[in-house]
Order: C-alpha cells, then sequence, then structure tokens
C-alpha cells in the first residue's frame, strides 16, 4: 500500500492511466469512471440529449475443483460480472444515439469476447454511433482491418457515417489520456469527452492511490520497458520502497 499520510492530497503518481488498476480494484474503478464520464458529459449535451447509465451482466465460466475424497471433480461455475456503459439518448425519442463502452476484463477474454464482438458486430447495423475506451494492457484487442499501432492503451470510435473505418487514439502509458468527440445526430456538432479529467476525478474522488498495492509487481501485460518505467514512477511519488 502507499507509505503517504492519508491527510496529504496526492493525485496518482502516473501521468494517465494508473496500470495498477487493473487488478482486484478494476469492477469499482470501472463503475466509478464509467459515472464520471456521464457527469462530463451531461451539462455538455442537454436539454437535446441525456447521457444515462446502463448496467448488464456478462457471463464468465470459471472452473471449480472439488477436492474431498475419494473423488475429484470439476464443475463449471458462472461468475456473471456487472459492467456499466453510458448511452447518449436523444430526449425526444429515446434513441441511443452513442455507446460508451469501458472495457473490462471480461469483454477481453474467452467467451466473453467472443459475445462482446457479436454484441458490437451487431451495433455496427445500427445507427448508433460506438466510442470504445480500452485502459487494459492485457486481454484481446477489437478487431479492425490493418495493424494497430503499439501503445499500451487505446480509444476507437465508430462513427455512422464512416464505418466500416474506425478512428484509433493509441495512448503510451507515458502520456495522459486524450480529449476525445463524441458524435451526435445530425446536424449538432461532437462534444469532447475530457478522459484526464474524468480519471482525475476518480482519483480525487476515491483515493486509489491509498487503496492500490503499489509494492506488487505491475501487471503482466506490460513491456519490460512499461514496467521498468512504472516502477520509477511509484517509487519517485514515495509509494514504493526503492
Amino acid at each position: 500500500m502507499g507509505t503517504r499520510q492519508s491527510s496529504d492530497k496526492v493525485p496518482s503518481p502516473f501521468p494517465g492511466m494508473d496500470p495498477f488498476l487493473e487488478g482486484e480494484m478494476w469492477t469499482e474503478f470501472q463503475h466509478t469512471l464509467t459515472h464520471h464520464v456521464s457527469q462530463q458529459l451531461i451539462p455538455l449535451i442537454r436539454p437535446k440529449y441525456v447521457a444515462l447509465l446502463a448496467k448488464r451482466h456478462c457471463a464468465e465460466t470459471a472452473v471449480s475443483a472439488d477436492v474431498e475424497p475419494p473423488n475429484q471433480t470439476q464443475r463449471s461455475l458462472m461468475d456473471h460480472t456487472p459492467i456499466l456503459t453510458v448511452e447518449v439518448r436523444d430526449v425526444a425519442e429515446r434513441r441511443l444515439v452513442t455507446l460508451i463502452e469501458i472495457l473490462s476484463p471480461v469483454n477481453k477474454r474467452g467467451q466473453g469476447f467472443r459475445d462482446y464482438s457479436e454484441r458490437r458486430l451487431e451495433l455496427m447495423q445500427t445507427a448508433t454511433h460506438i466510442l470504445e475506451i480500452d485502459l487494459l494492457t492485457q486481454g484481446q484487442r477489437i478487431q479492425l482491418i490493418g495493424q494497430l499501432p503499439t501503445a499500451s492503451y487505446y480509444v476507437f470510435l465508430s462513427r455512422v457515417q464512416r464505418r466500416p473505418r474506425t478512428q484509433v487514439w493509441a495512448i503510451p502509458m507515458q502520456n495522459p489520456l486524450p480529449r476525445v468527440p463524441v458524435p451526435l445526430l445530425p446536424p449538432d456538432a461532437d462534444v469532447v469527452l475530457d478522459l484526464q479529467a474524468a480519471l482525475d476525478s476518480c482519483f480525487d474522488l476515491v483515493g486509489y492511490e491509498y487503496l492500490l498495492d503499489y509494492q506488487a509487481e505491475p501487471p503482466i501485460g506490460l513491456t519490460e520497458e512499461e514496467r521498468v518505467w512504472a516502477v520509477q514512477q511509484v517509487q519517485q511519488a514515495g509509494f514504493r520502497q526503492r
């Protein structure tokens, strides 16, 4: 855990995404960040639009072993992970204009990845813009035509009128999170979502810097260069002994 006193006002030790969130705190963080994204958008889009929180549950299979003698069996357990999204809807007709999804580990592995890909493909056949925010170093990336630029994190924007093309923001771990457009219905202009401001608001509200175990090794999805840099960041911020 962090070594500073709780009375200190300390932001995240990272200029952008904190890779140590990629662990047991993820579900709580995903919900908090989704909430702050919604809060940031509401004053920018009303009164014509609303930014609503929507919850769904993703099923993930886990294997549990029964080891009581004399027999050892395995049974499949379904772990239903709650996931929040932001739905930008027009007030007049309640149409889903833009879906904003902060990807979770369940979206990026195994059957969860396949289910998410199918759901995404179905949405691509509709008149809904899709903004996907991938702040996880582990798991499968969204499948696109062509090679993704190398980066730690990504934002993907699929605009209705530009499909099958997808806009991509490739985000190095060492950089702040970007400001990205959120499309609305024509002729309304995009509004801007400041992802770094939303992330900072999460740290201000919850204080993740006091909850995360910065003595532990960074996530396995980091490259060696990223791992060394991440350890240096938390050491310099006083959250990890040298």
